[in-house]
């Protein structure tokens, strides 16, 4: 029979916020509180563009044709935050060299450029996540 374990809050014994966690094989441990994505979005980039769902994103931007700006409701304790993202096209374009590109623009704020080798396009399916430390 499985042990099932019920808590509602977890805390480091040296810092309450600073719990490891050993890998699989025992040989390299992982801050489970630096290893979290401190926030992520999904959002529409088409027509009238709209967040589908978001953890700590308060709003986004369009500035034209495939370049978004999108921004946190708690800020990173720096810029110099990693973040990654996705993303489709609505006409299911191939083989063009579709991507996203986003960068951290301040501790606050990102900014998502989609299109092709050729042009930037409004993509309907944009989503990104950011890992750091909060402020």
């Amino acid at each position: 029979m499985a042990s099932i374990l019920k808590v509602d809050e977890l805390r480091g014994i040296v810092s309450a916020g600073d719990i490891t966690v050993t890998s699989e094989g025992g040989a390299a441990t992982q801050s489970l509180q630096q290893g979290l994505a401190k926030a992520w979005i999904a959002f529409d980039g088409t027509s009238t563009i709209a967040i589908k769902d978001s953890s700590n994103f308060t709003s986004i931007s369009d500035d034209g044709t495939g370049d978004y700006k999108s921004n946190l409701t708690s800020a990173l304790s720096n810029a110099n935050g990693s973040a990654t993202s996705g993303g489709g096209h609505p006409s299911g374009l191939t083989n063009v060299g579709e991507s996203i590109q986003v960068g951290m623009l301040s501790s606050s704020q990102l900014s998502h450029e989609s299109g092709t080798t050729s042009a930037n396009v409004d993509f309907a399916h944009v989503n990104a996540a950011v890992h750091g430390d909060l402020a």
